[in-house]
């Protein structure tokens, strides 16, 4: 039964929800989570669960991807449940020249913020990964780079958020909002409505659902990602994955369009999450032969070993999308008590511990570590 009161409303139960509730909760604030199906039933349950932090572009995003990073090394602890943290780096496989330049300019770029990042010519990233193919041109290698089982994170935060006085309900949805001088004080849902002084709009793809209850236009779209999984096989492959097409698919819709690239995840069970298209088709979550076949396709000729398996499974998850690839994080000029920290894409899982720690730090302090203006909602009103 929902609570009559709270200090902190959280809408969506994904792994960005379940953060913020996580970190709420460390700072004793009374804080109920909403979640309108089951714990990662959205995008955090339909991923692949890389912590890539090479695809981050240099300032901010990569400041808060490294500082996301850290608390990952010692999250398990922290939390007191797994969730498969493995680090054993990321590589990112160049296959034409002028992937190869664009490459080199970015981990120049990136090295200047921090990151641990090489760029290795043919032979030395066929030392690596010897599956590799022979056409390649070169890869980049971070030894930073890691990856989660994303359901386990996410059920993992929410756990450690109950632990902490947190109250969780699922398939509940909200259904409006009430507010007193124009500050939101009452949280309407299908199970009853609770008060409180603050929401937190972290919906991920529904999250411009709820910011049209209250009148307020989120340029968070739903971005298709079908996925594939392999059976289990040995020393294939030993660490993530991601071709250079990726990265340019990922903030360049134009070019998702002609090919979203490749991602390759080995898992803790020794099979292989492969992927991922980029489409853009509402909230269709269904699987297309022309989406298996492009992934395979990409996928064979960067690892042409991997036709020797099985494909076991394929599925899709939605991605909440944004214009300029960054998360909408924050505070909403002229909607006092109503927070956002959706739009996160690709990167929810990556950014999950910081976002959290933000999120909850601007409420509990009114502060934040990393600013967040080129984060905020108003950025795509002007």
């Amino acid at each position: 039964m929902l609570p009559d009161k709270a200090d902190i409303v959280v809408i969506g139960g994904g792994v960005i929800g379940a953060s913020i509730a996580y970190h709420l909760s460390k700072q004793k604030v009374k804080v109920v989570l909403l979640e309108k199906s089951d714990p990662a039933g959205g995008s955090s349950g339909a991923c692949g669960g890389t912590i890539f932090l090479q695809t981050k572009s240099p300032g901010i995003h990569l400041e808060m991807a490294l500082a996301s990073a850290r608390r990952f090394v010692h999250l398990e602890e922290e939390l007191g449940d797994g969730f498969e943290y493995q680090r054993n780096g990321g590589m990112i496989v160049i296959e034409h020249e002028e992937e190869l330049q664009a490459v080199k300019r970015h981990v120049e770029n990136q090295k200047k913020f921090g990151l641990d990042v090489s760029l290795l010519d043919r032979k030395q990233a066929r030392e690596f990964e010897p599956s590799l193919s022979e056409t390649i041109l070169g890869a980049t290698f971070s030894p930073m780079d890691a990856q989660v089982n994303p359901m386990l994170l996410t059920f993992a935060f929410i756990k450690a958020a109950k632990k902490n006085g947190a109250k969780f309900f699922s398939h509940t949805r909200v259904t409006g909002f009430r507010k007193t001088f124009n500050r939101i004080n009452i949280v309407k849902t299908d199970q009853g409505e609770i008060e409180t002084q603050m929401v937190v709009n972290a919906a991920g793809v529904h999250a411009a659902e709820i910011g049209a209850l209250v009148d307020l236009e989120i340029p968070i779209t739903p971005r298709r990602g079908q996925l594939v999984v392999t059976e289990a096989a040995e020393s294939v492959i030993g660490r993530c994955m991601l071709s250079a097409q990726y990265i340019a698919a990922k903030f360049n819709p134009d070019q998702a369009q002609k090919s979203g690239g490749v991602s390759i995840e080995p898992t803790a069970n020794r099979n292989f999450v492969i992927g991922s298209t980029r489409e853009f088709v509402g909230f269709n979550k269904g699987i297309t032969l022309e989406g298996i076949h492009h992934i395979a396709k990409h996928v064979f000729r960067i690892v042409p070993c991997l036709k020797k398996l099985q494909f076991i499974r394929v599925f899709s998850g939605l991605r909440p999308y944004t214009p300029d690839g960054l998360p909408i994080l924050g505070k909403v000029t002229g909607l006092p008590g109503f927070i956002m920290a959706a739009g996160h894409e690709g990167d929810g899982i990556a950014l999950a511990p910081i976002t959290g720690r933000i999120i909850a730090d601007l409420i509990v302090d009114n502060q934040t570590t990393f600013p967040l203006k080129e984060y905020n909602l108003e950025r795509f009103s002007s």
